[in-house]
């Protein structure tokens, strides 16, 4: 395992860049070294393709940004055949999500058939166009962007899709300190300085999967997917899967905390995030995060 100083370089060079979100900067690394994709939700100009860019710079990954419209085609993320007058067969031509971070930049403002293009790519590392299929190369995320639902002209992802995003998180607006910086800066945003690299980043998800879950983390898990189960709460519990997405994400922070192994604060920093965006309170008077902070912060604090 990589020593304190990388883990410490590496976000306290994003935080240089992303002002006053230090939370959010950890969470969407727990993301990437999880392999997992990442759904970032705020209104425009809170700082969302800042965060993605400065990500895959910082690691040295080939980065794509597709802007999602209402009539942006599946052709246009995927990739198509076009026909080689030279050769007189169809060769193919790849598309964006052909990359190492994705950015589908409001990925709501498409219609779901579009936005069901990346499903397959965001679950099976492929896609398939005219039957035939293309494999992705490790390491690749999906970072997205989504605007509130309330806003005009956006389609609410399916369930579907929602569950294929490892964490969900808002950015919220900036502290005044950091707001003032923002202000002040003469320049958009400063230069990021490559501190890992693609195979850095492979390692590291290597080593995540490796970091100690005790029985009483794993108890700790089955306890909050069973309370999320519960009648009256939700309309349904978490699925085993995000119950594997969960211990995933607590494995990724105890890492980028330097232990090789999970302690239930792990759990608590990650759950909200894993969770909120699977569920769907059970009346109009529930909050989900409220909730799960709730649920999160009544774990027992050692194990």
């Amino acid at each position: 395992m990589p020593g304190e100083n990388f883990q410490r370089h590496i976000i306290s060079e994003i935080n240089r860049v992303v002002l006053g979100k230090s939370q959010q900067v950890e969470q969407a690394l727990i993301c990437l070294a999880s392999a997992g994709h990442l759904l970032i939700e705020d209104i425009p100009g809170m700082g969302k393709t800042t965060l993605a860019k400065t990500l895959a710079k910082v690691f040295g990954l080939a980065f794509k940004r597709v802007q999602f419209t209402n009539d942006l085609l599946p052709a246009d993320i995927t990739g198509m055949n076009v026909f080689d007058t030279t050769t007189q067969a169809f060769r193919f031509h790849p598309g964006p999500v052909f990359s190492q971070i994705l950015l589908a930049d409001e990925i709501n403002r498409a219609p779901p058939k579009t936005q069901s293009a990346l499903l397959e790519a965001m679950e099976e590392l492929q896609v398939t166009v005219d039957g035939q299929s293309h494999r992705l190369e490790p390491p690749f995320s999906v970072i997205a962007t989504q605007n509130p639902l309330e806003m005009a002209g956006t389609y609410p992802l399916p369930e579907s899709q929602m569950d294929r995003f490892m964490m969900r998180i808002p950015l919220g607006y900036p502290a005044p300190e950091a707001e003032r910086a923002l202000l002040e800066r003469k320049h958009r945003d400063p230069e990021v300085q490559t501190l890992g690299s693609p195979e850095k980043l492979l390692e590291i998800q290597q080593q995540t999967r490796e970091i100690h879950v005790s029985d009483t983390v794993l108890d700790l898990v089955q306890q909050l997917l069973r309370q999320t189960r519960e009648p009256g709460r939700f309309v349904h519990g978490l699925s085993p899967r995000a119950g594997q997405q969960l211990l995933r994400a607590a494995q990724a922070r105890a890492w980028w905390q330097t232990r090789d192994f999970v302690i239930p604060e792990d759990l608590q920093q990650v759950f909200p995030a894993v969770a909120g965006h699977r569920l769907i309170a059970a009346s109009m008077e529930q909050d989900v995060q409220q909730n799960l902070e709730e649920m999160a912060l009544a774990l027992p604090t050692t194990a």
